[in-house]
């Protein structure tokens, strides 16, 4: 079965009517079926199936073993996202386990294809969430306490899907058993389109993280109240976005986004009481990162004072900049002859891993460079040199 194939049989699951695109959230019903038709698909092809304690599904090729050839990515996306952010790495794993076995390989190394659950975010706002479980990179009780936009718990979530919240949290068995892991990701920019290459190899990942910023003012009467009166939250969170832009331009090679603004209580007619905003920054370490933040964050004081309000910043997560394992980036390359080896921006479950286990990532050419968008894309044919591709680095690595 092709990549493509694959990727249109969950072509409607979580398709989202408005905001284009698919929403597909950790552990929500579009998750669920998503989770189901994986299984489905590692079992047509005699793969064994479990489920860890925080979540992920593994797919065994033989039986589960230490020093593991591991590859995958995830099923969930960001509120009206792409078709193949996530889904392209889990499709193009089973086909490449296909096509080894067309190629007669047997592996000498146990391997893995694996689903880590709520990489976006999403659902409880904490991007990797799965793997930064995995690895103890957040507590337990804290991860469990977060909550979706309807107050359900990760833990009502976990318990909903037939999963012991009392297990989660750092596992070392499914750690241990991980000697490699590669993830296939489509590209999300334009570096495979402007070197002309359909396949490529990551180079590191932006230091990045998210801060929610919280602006407390005075709700009132959107017609009683005379403009001077005015306490209105809305004013210094505009101002924010403004800000943002303005600082992360100011550092080389930074970025600053402000994708959600909640006001509360959100009516037309009604000057909010507060408003909560969520900032995305990234540069290409730590000390340029923390440096965009901290400018942010002064001028976020700054406007809240001038229009009489409050401000509170709380950091939600946060990733330093990781850089691949060099000597298994250039094996790789050097398997798939020379492909580019490029950075990205964007934060992935191999990113979390990075820190651990030897981790490599792959990339498949998006000629749009849009991705977290419904433009996203990546052509039948790209997707296939992709499977390919990841094919002969797992036979490379558990031959």
């Amino acid at each position: 079965m092709s990549v493509a194939a694959l990727l249109g049989a969950i072509s409607a699951v979580g398709a989202d009517g408005r905001r284009g695109g698919f929403s597909r959230h950790g552990f929500d019903s579009a998750d669920m079926e998503l989770r189901a038709w994986f299984t489905e698909e590692a079992a047509r092809r005699g793969l064994a199936v479990e489920t860890d304690r925080n979540g992920a599904l593994w797919a065994w090729w033989g039986e589960p073993g230490d020093d593991a050839v591991v590859t995958g990515s995830h099923l969930d996306s960001v509120p009206g996202g792409g078709a193949y952010d996530g889904p392209l790495g889990v499709a193009a794993a089973l086909v490449a386990v296909d096509l080894l076995r067309e190629r007669g390989f047997t592996p000498n190394r146990p391997l893995a294809v694996t689903v880590f659950p709520e990489e976006e975010g999403g659902r409880f706002g904490l991007a990797c969430l799965g793997s930064r479980l995995m690895t103890g990179a957040v507590g337990t009780a804290a991860a469990l306490r977060l909550s979706d936009p309807d107050g359900v718990t990760l833990a009502d979530a976990l318990a909903s899907a037939g999963l012991d919240p009392a297990h989660v949290g750092r596992d070392e068995r499914a750690l241990s058993r991980i000697g490699v892991f590669v993830e296939l990701h489509v590209e999300q920019g334009r570096g495979l389109v402007d070197l002309d290459a359909p396949v490529g190899v990551a180079h590191s990942i932006l230091a990045h993280g998210r801060w929610r910023l919280r602006f407390t003012g005075e709700g009132n009467h959107a017609g009683a109240t005379l403009m001077a009166d005015r306490r209105d939250p809305m004013v210094p969170a505009a101002g924010l976005v403004l800000a943002a832009r303005r600082a992360a331009t100011a550092i080389a090679g930074s970025r600053a986004t402000v994708g959600r603004i909640v006001p509360v209580p959100g009516g037309t007619n009604v000057i909010p009481s507060t408003v909560d905003l969520w900032l995305d920054a990234r540069a290409g370490d730590d000390l340029r990162t923390r440096a965009v933040v901290a400018e942010i964050e002064a001028a976020a004081r700054e406007l809240a004072a001038d229009e009489g309000c409050a401000v509170t910043v709380t950091e939600e997560s946060y990733g330093d900049a990781v850089v691949f394992d060099a000597a298994l980036r250039e094996e790789l390359s050097g398997v798939l002859g020379g492909v580019p080896d490029l950075p990205t921006g964007a934060g992935h479950d191999a990113g979390i891993l990075a820190a651990h286990v030897p981790t490599a990532m792959l990339f498949v050419r998006n000629p749009t460079g849009v991705s977290h968008a419904p433009e996203e894309f990546a052509s039948d044919a790209d997707c296939e040199a992709g499977a390919r591709a990841l094919a002969d680095v797992l036979a490379h690595l558990a031959r």
